[in-house]
């Protein structure tokens, strides 16, 4: 375990399409940091900005913010790689001896940052921000996270309830981490993988500040798949189990048919008896392809190990990464 003593904390944050909410965003964390210097928490803090290839004028925002604070680091990524992919550049890339990550729309409370310090100093190498409470979310929206949440527990993937990816990582943790070299990234079930001391700080989560959400319906989908076909085969148990039992059900319709057509002058072919089991059969059949085929297309992603993300330009103190991509790749 660690000893942090009073060492340096690094805060990164993922940034896509948030030219709006950004500059003030830094100059409160900024601000936090400075407290948490003067108060001999930390020795030093910087601020990791990653720009997950943007539209707009982030990259130009997050520039002028490096300019302006030399504890302002960016990273500008080649393309759009997606938030987790992001976030993964963010961490590997920053220097300091423990790294919190945070959305840039500050809609998890910083206050309670000094709590994961606090832990950290205590020897914590994970301390995880959770949410109190959803009162602020949709019915909708309320509902289906506590019923994933559910879903993955019971299908076996090691999760922290209502914690999305705030988080505090100590060094030990990171470079743990970096020992994963999976292209579909699920944070929230890899980090708790990594079996390392570990606590929970409780917040409120705010409304948003500025600009809209970059996690749409079909993204939250998305990262929910990668959440179960990423840490679970359960679900190709069950197509297994599911397949075993069809068979036995079938295998006693096919003894029933022929006893029917052998033993009795009841054979009469009907329309019913001939449709719905092929419909029945094929809808199954074609589920547990499309599930398979999951697996399958994991499967072909992973064996290319293609770089999860590129860094295209820096801007501050980067302490010369601009030659590196995936620092974890670079370890096998």
């Amino acid at each position: 375990m660690s000893s942090p003593g009073a060492g340096r904390l690094s805060i990164v944050m993922p940034c896509y399409n948030e030219q709006e909410g950004l500059a003030s965003a830094a100059h409160q964390v900024l601000q936090l940091l400075s407290e948490l210097v003067s108060r001999g928490r930390i020795a030093q803090g910087n601020l990791w900005l990653v720009d997950d290839g943007s539209r707009d004028g982030t990259w130009a925002v997050i520039e002028s913010l490096s300019a302006a604070d030399p504890r302002v680091v960016g990273l500008k990524l080649s393309r759009n790689r997606g938030h987790q992919n992001a976030l993964l550049a963010g961490l590997m890339n920053a220097d300091g001896d423990a790294v919190i990550s945070l959305d840039a729309d500050l809609q998890d409370d910083i206050g309670v940052i000094d709590e994961m310090v606090e832990a950290w100093l205590a020897g914590f190498e994970v301390v995880y921000g959770v949410r109190r409470s959803r009162v602020q979310d949709s019915f909708f929206k309320r509902w289906t996270a506590r019923r994933y949440y559910a879903l993955l527990r019971l299908l076996g993937v090691d999760v922290v309830p209502d914690h999305a990816e705030y988080r505090l990582m100590s060094r030990a943790a990171l470079e743990a981490l970096a020992e994963y070299p999976e292209t579909h990234l699920f944070l929230r079930g890899l980090v708790p993988q990594l079996g390392f001391r570990s606590t929970q700080v409780f917040y409120d989560r705010k409304l948003r500040v500025a600009g809209h959400t970059k996690y749409p319906l079909r993204r939250m989908v998305g990262l929910g798949l990668d959440g179960i076909t990423s840490f679970s085969a359960v679900p190709l148990r069950l197509i297994a189990a599911g397949g075993a039992v069809l068979f036995v059900l079938s295998t006693l319709v096919a003894l029933w048919v022929m006893g029917v057509r052998l033993f009795t002058d009841h054979a009469v072919p009907g329309w019913a008896s001939t449709t719905l089991p092929i419909y029945a059969l094929g809808g199954v059949q074609l589920l547990c392809l499309g599930v398979v085929g999951e697996y399958v297309a994991k499967i072909y992603m992973e064996v290319k190990r293609r770089p999860r993300y590129l860094i295209e330009k820096t801007a501050g103190d980067a302490g010369g990464i601009a030659a590196r991509t995936d620092k974890s790749k670079l370890k096998q």
